[in-house]
C-alpha cells in the first residue's frame, strides 16, 4: 500500500463508515483515477466530418461540447470511489506503516497440541495402523540375514570324516549363517553310503558351486518371509505444538446522560481501530464490551456503541467487572491482556482518585488506557483523564488521549499503542 492509500486509511479512520466493514474484515475507500488515453489525430483525413471551407491554424470550428474545458471550474466534481479489502493482519501493518507503530506481540504464550502427520511409530495400536510396508521389509532383512544355498551345505556333510560339529566351523569360516540344529538335522537325512562322497572339502569346493542368496531370490522369488509379532509397528500421528500468543481486550464505555450522540461516535472511531488492529497482530483475540454509568454491565459488541443512559457516572464499577471477568475467564498466566475505557471524564466525586487508579494498579494489563472525548473541550468537571494521566505520569503501561473531533483519532490511536520502548 503506497503512501496515497495510506492517507486514505487515515482518512477513513477519522470520517469514514466504520460499519461497512466486520470484525474479520476491513473496507477502505480508494480514489480511482482514470488513466489516460491515447486518441488519433484526425485532422488530415478527409471524407465526413472533414471543415467546410478553409480553415486556419488556430480557428475555431463547431461548437465546443459541453466538459471540454471552455466552462466550468476543474475539480468541482467529486472522484469516484471503490473500496479494497483488507484482514485485521493487513490492517495491522498499514497501520503500523501509517503511525509508525510496531506493537510486538509479547508476554503470554499458550502451548496448544494437534495431531500431526502419521509420522510417529509405536509397538502397539489399532489393526487398521499397522505398517505392513516396514513389517515386510524387516521379515525380508531377517531372511537374506539368515538365508543359504541349503544344497551346498549338504555337499559340506558329505566329506569324509567331517560331521555337523566340522561343518558347522567350516560355515562360520564362510560365512554362511547355517544353525547346528539344521546341521544335525540334514545329516540325518544323507544316507551311509553318500556320507564319504568328498575325500576332502576342497575338492567338495573345487566341484560345488554354491549359488549366492540374490541370484536364487531373483530365480525363485520371495517366498516364505517371516512376518513376526516383535517387527510389528504402528503407525500414529505425530504430536505437535503449536504456540499461540493471546489477547483479551476489554473495551469500557461510559454510556450515562453526558454521553451524547457525538461523544458516542467518537469513541466508536477510536476503539475499532484498535480492535481491528489488536486482531491483526495477536494469532487469537477475544473481546469483552463493558457499559457502565453508576453501574456496569457486559454487553454485545452490537449494543456497545448506541447504549445511551439517564444514570449518573461511577467509572470504578466498570473496573470492578473487568477485575472479575478477567480473574474468572481469562487468567494473567495465560492472556496478553489490554483494558481500554472512554468517556467524557467526568465521574462521581472522589471515584477517580480513590478506587478507579487502585483498580488499575491492581488489575494486570499490558497496556491500561482512557480516551477523553470531550467535543467541546474539557469541561469544569471532566477531571478523570487528567487525574488518571497525573497519577501515571512516566508509566509506560497506562496511556491518556484526548479526542475532540475526528480529527483527533488517529493520534489517539497512536497514543494508545504507543510505548517507550516504541519512540527508542
Amino acid at each position: 500500500m503506497g503512501e496515497a492509500r495510506r492517507q486514505d486509511l487515515a482518512d477513513f479512520i477519522q470520517h469514514g463508515d466504520l460499519g461497512a466493514s466486520r470484525p474479520d474484515r476491513v473496507r477502505v475507500p480508494i480514489k480511482i483515477i482514470d488513466l489516460p488515453e491515447f486518441a488519433y489525430d484526425e485532422r488530415d483525413a478527409g471524407g465526413v466530418g472533414q471543415a467546410d471551407g478553409d480553415v486556419e491554424p488556430g480557428d475555431k470550428v463547431g461548437d465546443p461540447e459541453p466538459g471540454d474545458g471552455e466552462d466550468g471550474d476543474p475539480g468541482e466534481e467529486g472522484a469516484d470511489h471503490d473500496y479494497y479489502e483488507m484482514d485485521p493482519e493487513e490492517f495491522a501493518r498499514e497501520l503500523d506503516e501509517a503511525l509508525g507503530l510496531d506493537l510486538d506481540p509479547k508476554g503470554k504464550e499458550v502451548v496448544t497440541e494437534k495431531e500431526g502427520e502419521y509420522t510417529d511409530v509405536r509397538r502397539s495400536g489399532p489393526a487398521s495402523t499397522l505398517d505392513f510396508d516396514r513389517l515386510f521389509k524387516s521379515g525380508l532383512k531377517r531372511k537374506l540375514a539368515t538365508d543359504f544355498d541349503e544344497d551346498y551345505v549338504r555337499e559340506a556333510l558329505r566329506v569324509r570324516g567331517w560331521g555337523p560339529s566340522r561343518v558347522f566351523e567350516w560355515a562360520r569360516e564362510s560365512r554362511i549363517p547355517v544353525s547346528r540344529v539344521w546341521l544335525a538335522d540334514a545329516y540325518e537325512s544323507i544316507p551311509d553310503d553318500e556320507r564319504g562322497r568328498w575325500e576332502s572339502i576342497e575338492e567338495m569346493e573345487a566341484n560345488v558351486e554354491g549359488e549366492p542368496t540374490a541370484v536364487r531370490l531373483r530365480r525363485e522369488g520371495v517366498k516364505d518371509v517371516p512376518l513376526r509379532r516383535e517387527d510389528e509397528r504402528y503407525r500414529h500421528p505425530e504430536t505437535v505444538e503449536e504456540r499461540e500468543t493471546n489477547v483479551v481486550v476489554v473495551n469500557i464505555r461510559d454510556v450515562s446522560g453526558s454521553m451524547r450522540e457525538t461523544k458516542r461516535e467518537l469513541v466508536e472511531r477510536t476503539f475499532t481501530p484498535l480492535d481491528w488492529y489488536l486482531t491483526g497482530k495477536y494469532d487469537r483475540a477475544e473481546f469483552v464490551y463493558i457499559a457502565h454509568d453508576a453501574e456496569a454491565w457486559e454487553v454485545e459488541r452490537e449494543e456497545f456503541f448506541g447504549i445511551r443512559s439517564g444514570g449518573g457516572t461511577r467509572i470504578s464499577s466498570a473496573y470492578d467487572l473487568a477485575a472479575t471477568v478477567l480473574e474468572e475467564r481469562y487468567p494473567w498466566a495465560d492472556w496478553n491482556r489490554y483494558v481500554f475505557a472512554a468517556g467524557d471524564s467526568e465521574n462521581s466525586s472522589n471515584d477517580t482518585a480513590g478506587r478507579v487508579i487502585p483498580l488499575m494498579e491492581e488489575i494486570d494489563a499490558n497496556r491500561h488506557a482512557y480516551v477523553e472525548t470531550q467535543p467541546s473541550g474539557t469541561a469544569i468537571n471532566a477531571t478523570h483523564a487528567e487525574e488518571v494521566e497525573r497519577h501515571f505520569a512516566g508509566d509506560d503501561g497506562v496511556a491518556v488521549a484526548y479526542v475532540s473531533d475526528a480529527d483527533d483519532v488517529v493520534e489517539a490511536i497512536r497514543t494508545v499503542l504507543t510505548t517507550e520502548e516504541d519512540d527508542d
